[in-house]
């Protein structure tokens, strides 16, 4: 298990029920690179790779 692990299981075990917008992500995500704004390449590349995740897939 990576390090990062631990912080997606604790998401899923305190959130995994609920259901949100992606709107209401980008949101989230705005808030957190403006509070914390060295980790704003990664939150970038996560948002690409969430947005463009089905363009690649092989299986299509």
């Amino acid at each position: 298990m990576y390090f990062t692990d631990r912080g997606i299981e604790e998401l899923e075990s305190r959130r995994g029920e609920e259901e949100v917008s992606l709107a209401w992500l980008a949101d989230k995500l705005r808030g957190f690179v403006d509070a914390n704004p060295e980790f704003e390449t990664a939150v970038e590349r996560l948002a690409t790779y969430l947005a463009r995740d089905d363009e690649d897939d092989p299986e299509d």
